[in-house]
């Protein structure tokens, strides 16, 4: 076996010219993944990704263009003439790229401006999960005329935590969860001051899973779900990150939570999103809690694939992902027929020195196994790039999260074991990782 995450080759008697053109938009590892199934997809002959990073260079062709440029992102994919764009981060659906993209005649993956708001106002999220009927926390929204202790004492008398939840994108770090009523209270005036209100949730007892569902007006498919680690130290302790680590599939989420999430929040959420003038085209991030029951309630929606979550979801896709994306772009994807590798995945996050917090940037970075793919019998390794980038011909870090290393194998033990070998190769200084990802299925 040459490598695992090779999902196939050009099909003989395919020209280029019958072969898309993909731009990925974004840089971090969530996109090397996203190129490096794409470039591997047997329906492409280019993949372009801006800004990308220094994993991204290896495999496809890196523009210096930002992902939150909307119009030269747009007048980018017209030069290419790109067949689909990939769009990797939040910020520019909510910002209207799709939009524009759309009007340009160019192809998609992602939802609209107006249904992006399910990850760019928690507001909207929790508005549409009542009307589509979707379980979901209580919640109290609070704004400057707001009594904030009595608030907070409504939801003190079960000795659960409080969680406070900004309305606005905060890269995956709007989320306050805590027992202390000061650190709530000053959380709660903090993202009043700064976004005019707050949402106060009760509590979600249980254990959190992530399903990432592509989904467009004539249908939807469910991937693997996966488990991430937040926190960011060992037994989940330390300050939230944007995630340190991720494993799929997930334990926890049984055939029977599957049946319920399905049942629950997938088919409304489809039934009711499908409804709209402009209906969701893209992937749905469904972030879960579930309960000592089995019962799925939603934590969050996101409107993009997850990072790290899409760093062990996409090698478990045995079909083609460029084509399964451009049928969901194009309002198609029931048409297609996914298949999905019996394999476990799991990838491990190298933080630079002081994340989450403000970071080392510029750091030499180096190892075995930084470029090439290593492969034995049904396991594998490689490296996701993400806050990486090349300086003096050197590899540097350039971000908080700076790399992951994945493993995919046939148990997630070995999974692990691959993983973690490769990780122990690398070199950074001031770098930190978790060595207990995937703990709760160990």
């Amino acid at each position: 076996m040459s490598t695992i995450i090779v999902q196939g080759h050009p099909r003989r008697g395919m020209s280029d010219a019958s072969r898309l053109v993909v731009l990925v938009v974004g840089g971090g590892g969530r996109e090397h993944a996203l190129c490096i199934a794409l470039a591997a997809s047997p329906s492409v002959s280019e993949v372009h990704v801006c800004p990308g990073n220094a994993g991204t260079r290896l495999l496809a062709q890196n523009h210096s263009i930002s992902a939150s440029d909307v119009p030269a992102v747009v007048e980018l994919a017209k030069e290419l003439g790109a067949d689909l764009v990939v769009v990797g981060p939040e910020a520019p659906l909510v910002d209207g790229l799709a939009d524009s993209l759309r009007s340009s005649g160019i192809a998609c993956f992602g939802p609209d401006s107006e249904n992006a708001m399910l990850e760019g106002s928690k507001l909207t999220a929790k508005s549409a999960m009542s009307e589509f009927g979707v379980p979901t926390a209580d919640y109290l929204i609070l704004d400057v005329d707001s009594d904030i202790d009595s608030a907070l004492s409504s939801y003190s008398e079960s000795g659960d935590p409080w969680v406070v939840k900004r309305d606005v994108l905060a890269g995956g770090k709007g989320v306050v969860v805590t027992t202390d009523v000061e650190e709530a209270r000053t959380a709660i005036e903090q993202a009043i001051e700064s976004d005019g209100k707050v949402l106060l949730e009760s509590f979600l007892p249980g254990e959190e899973a992530s399903v990432l569902v592509l989904m467009d007006e004539s249908g939807y498919v469910c991937l693997p779900a996966s488990q991430d680690h937040k926190r960011l130290e060992e037994g989940d302790r330390g300050p939230n990150t944007g995630g340190m680590g991720a494993y799929a599939p997930a334990p926890v989420y049984t055939d029977e939570v599957r049946r319920k999430t399905i049942e629950r929040i997938v088919e409304p959420m489809h039934i009711g999103l499908s409804k709209k003038d402009s209906p969701y085209r893209g992937v749905l991030y469904v972030g879960l809690m579930i309960d000592e029951d089995g019962d799925p309630y939603v934590v969050e929606f996101n409107v993009r694939f997850g990072d790290p979550e899409c760093q062990i979801t996409l090698p478990l896709i045995e079909s083609d992902l460029a084509g399964h994306l451009l049928a969901c772009a194009e309002g198609r994807l029931s048409s297609e027929h996914v298949e999905f590798r019996d394999s476990h995945c799991l990838t491990v996050v190298l933080a630079a020195e002081g994340y989450p917090g403000s970071v080392e940037k510029g750091r030499r970075i180096t190892g075995d196994g930084l470029i090439a793919n290593s492969a034995e019998g049904q396991s594998a390794s490689w490296i996701n790039h993400a806050g990486t980038a090349w300086k003096d011909g050197e590899l540097v870090s350039s971000g908080g999260r700076v790399l992951s290393a994945t493993g995919i194998a046939n148990s997630l033990s070995e999974a692990a074991e691959s993983a973690y070998s490769l990780i122990d190769k690398i070199q950074l200084e001031g770098a930190q990782f978790r060595r207990d990802i995937g703990h709760r299925a160990l």
